[in-house]
């Protein structure tokens, strides 16, 4: 993701402890094994000083390291990895000399080093901040080694396509949609003592079917189940849920032993997947109705609100199937306090609402209308942020709008920072694409040299003809692209000709602060928004920035930080209001410096600490956020914004990977483009006139797939990186592209175009 992108994690990494220089003795402040991998990592441009340093490290604690490793026979929970401290710096030593060993050209030895770890240490794993998850060592380790060989493999499991194995209910229930009126009684509708008191649960079983609450006693009679039933006891429910085995999946989430408001989420998602509609909509409804209180956590231990979630499902499913005639009326739910962390202060107020038959005036608007709705009157502006020329307006329904020269502009962004294969910010080899020019011949290399390879042979061959990305992302209907002035210097011409000749507008940043990048701040911890000189050294990062390019026409807006909120060299994550304070302030001086007044953006994580912004930045005009909620699109983000803000509202990173395990690349690539078309479409369906009114646009992450992002640079990785909504529940990053670099020999010219360029393609070529 753009998080990615901006240092290298061999030398802004860690925050370095002294080293004391006694002939050739190391001297260490403290007797601690990380502080020999600190150090180590620091070394990296002195070859004798990083051996030194490794090799002290693996005598002096290997003993304790060996044995802490015959202890396991599997990776120990994140909570245990303190236990095993010795172990995993111990293997990280082993594993930074190694890639030393490789760099030199020293490749024997190198092989001899790594091969030590995936013997000795095979569940040793290192926590990288700048990603914010673990690393297996091991795994890392035989990839160098697979490249030093000069041998691609691709795991055989990635091989294999499972056989899809779709669900036969045996009791699909009397009723749809159910009257939950019929069977019970609502009370406190829309207040925080809300409960649905079941006066009938016998009908009501009946009513819902098999799988949804609270009918389980269907499943002790469905044949399938029986035949299943006794290899069920040996499954993770967690490792089946996306499995292309719909079947066996469903029977064991039902015999699952998490809360039963999760165990139906997940109920409902394989139901849906395995084409029940009807039943998945029963089932995501039955969470609203029961258990509207329920959360969960995410991979980032963040609270996940399931019954918000199933009731986006609802209003999706009916959206999509017409066919139905039915629409989801009054449903709600509020949580009070939920912009944190904490689920301790939650308090909800749910109103399950009620699914009715749609009006006639309701199938007319259906059938006009892409959003499916009759378009709000805007009526007057009442309100404007911005300048003349680029401003935000607000009408009296409240809604927001983004206007360029008096003409309403839609943001149809993306992320564009094309990397050539092999190069990385973790080995300090990233070069600066609005310069690179390999090949030497005085012309911009991506940007203008790109071609597309059609029949993907991995040749260039007669007609396919250079074109450059500018042109491709022209004809798939990009009109912006979101970059920072940091860590490289941006080629002020290239953008320009972009702009003049393919009418491709930029969206500007300064990180402010986050991983470390303006404050000056070690990176750890890294920037601390209360302390004086980091917050005067970020402003002069961004009057740089401003002065530099005030000026130039194909500035849009200027954007402020990147998920700060998560921390990361940062502590954003732990005093909010002093980061979302100063980045007002950065925001007041941007505005004081720019002639052109252009709209000041934040680029937040999710809605995080929304609260905290909405009262600590009222001057910046736009609420953004990197948002990864699924292919249903961002469900209560533009809601929330509005509630708690009434500010315009933006995605400012959104996408999904096209690469799932048991699945095909053509199955992958597919999921990938109907993911952006859920997204596009509530963005789109939440503009002035639409839903909650305030969505000015979104950037795609991203233009190009980045082979570096799984650590080894020369290799296309398939690895799972965190688990998230995506086709076999996990993100894989270096795919995320709508541009594949096929297999990687002709970077950085060569280009796949997958199946989402041309979703875009077609989606942006309407109004």
């Amino acid at each position: 993701m753009l998080t990615r992108v901006k240092v290298s994690l061999l030398f802004l990494f860690f925050s370095f402890s002294v080293i004391c220089h006694l002939s050739s003795v190391i001297c260490y402040a403290e007797d601690d094994v990380a502080e020999y991998v600190n150090n180590a990592w620091a070394s990296q441009n002195d070859p004798p000083k990083l051996y030194t340093i490794c090799d002290e490290c693996i005598a002096k604690f290997s003993p304790e390291a060996d044995a802490q490793a015959q202890t396991l026979k599997d990776f120990p929970p994140a909570s245990e990895e303190d236990k095993y401290k010795v172990m995993n710096k111990v293997a990280v030593c082993y594993f930074i000399k190694g890639e030393a060993l490789h760099d030199q050209g020293r490749d024997k030895e190198a092989v001899k080093v790594l091969q030590d770890i995936i013997s000795k240490y095979p569940y040793a794993r290192e926590f990288d901040s700048s990603r914010g998850t673990y690393w297996e060592v091991s795994d890392i380790a035989k990839k160098t080694i697979d490249k030093i060989e000069g041998v691609r493999l691709i795991e055989e499991e990635w091989s294999k396509v499972e056989p899809e194995v779709k669900i036969s209910l045996y009791d699909e229930g009397s009723e749809f949609p159910v009257d939950y009126a019929k069977y019970g009684q609502f009370t406190a509708v829309g207040k925080k003592e809300y409960k649905y008191i079941i006066k009938d649960p016998i009908g009501l079983a009946k009513a819902v079917g098999e799988g949804i609450y609270p009918n389980t006693a269907a499943l002790k009679f469905d044949p399938e189940f029986a035949k299943i039933k006794k290899q069920l006891s040996s499954l993770d429910y967690w490792k089946i849920v996306n499995s292309r085995d719909m079947r066996t999946a469903f029977y064991k989430w039902n015999v699952a032993t998490e809360p039963d408001g999760v165990k139906q989420f997940y109920i409902a998602d394989i139901l849906e997947r395995s084409g029940y509609t009807k039943q998945a909509i029963k089932a995501y409804y039955a969470i609203l109705v029961h258990f509207p209180n329920v959360y969960s956590w995410t991979y980032w231990h963040t609270p996940w609100y399931v019954a918000k979630a199933a009731l986006y499902r609802i209003k999706f499913l009916l959206k999509e199937n017409p066919q139905l005639g039915l629409k989801l009326e009054g449903a709600s739910l509020q949580v009070v306090n939920g912009y944190d962390n904490d689920v301790r202060n939650d308090v909800f107020l749910p109103n399950p609402g009620k699914i009715t038959k749609m009006s006639l005036l309701d199938k007319v608007a259906w059938k006009a209308d892409a959003c499916h709705v009759k378009k709000r009157p805007l009526r007057k502006i009442v309100k404007q942020r911005g300048g003349e020329m680029v401003k935000l307006v607000q009408y009296e329904n409240g809604d927001w709008q983004f206007l360029v020269d008096g003409k309403p502009f839609v943001v149809k962004g993306i992320t564009y920072g094309p990397t050539k294969v092999g190069e990385s910010p973790d080995k300090g080899t990233m070069q600066n694409w609005t310069t690179q020019d390999i090949n030497n011949n005085g012309i911009i290399d991506a940007t203008f040299e790109a071609w597309v390879d059609a029949n993907r042979n991995n040749v260039q061959d007669p007609g396919e003809t250079n074109v450059g990305d500018f042109q491709l992302m022209k004809e798939m209907g990009v009109n912006a692209i979101r970059i920072y002035h940091q860590p490289f210097k941006i080629n002020k011409e290239l953008i320009r000709q972009m702009h003049q000749k393919y009418g491709i507008y930029i969206i500007l940043g300064d990180f402010l602060g986050k991983y470390a990048l303006g404050s000056k701040a070690a990176w750890n911890p890294g920037t601390i928004y209360s302390d004086p000189v980091h917050r005067q050294n970020m402003l002069d990062s961004v009057k740089e920035m401003v002065m530099e390019f005030r000026d130039e026409p194909a500035v849009l807006f200027w954007i402020l930080g990147n998920e700060n909120v998560y921390g990361v060299a940062c502590n954003a994550d732990k005093d909010p209001e002093s980061f979302f304070k100063f980045a007002n302030e950065a925001a007041l001086l941007i505005k004081s410096l720019d002639p052109k007044k252009r709209p000041v953006a934040i680029a937040s994580g999710d809605i995080l600490f929304l609260d905290v912004f909405a009262k600590n930045a009222p001057d910046i005009d736009i609420f953004g956020a990197n948002a990864y909620r699924g292919k249903y699109g961002f469900l209560d983000y533009w809601d929330e914004v509005k509630r708690a803000s009434d500010r315009a509202a933006m995605i400012t990173e959104y996408g999904a990977p096209s690469c799932a395990k048991g699945y095909t690349d053509q199955e992958a690539q597919h999921f990938q483009a109907e993911y952006h078309r859920g997204c596009w479409q509530d963005i789109r369906c939440n503009g002035a006139g639409y839903g909650a009114g305030n969505a000015i646009g979104g950037f795609v992450f991203e233009w190009l797939d980045e082979w570096w992002k799984a650590y080894e640079p020369a290799i296309h990785d398939r690895r799972g990186i965190f688990t998230g909504p995506f086709l076999d529940g996990y993100m894989h990053e270096e795919w995320l592209g709508v541009c594949s670099q096929g297999d990687g020999k002709n970077s950085p010219f060569m280009r796949w175009l997958k199946e989402a360029y041309y979703t875009y393609q077609q989606l942006w070529s309407l109004n």
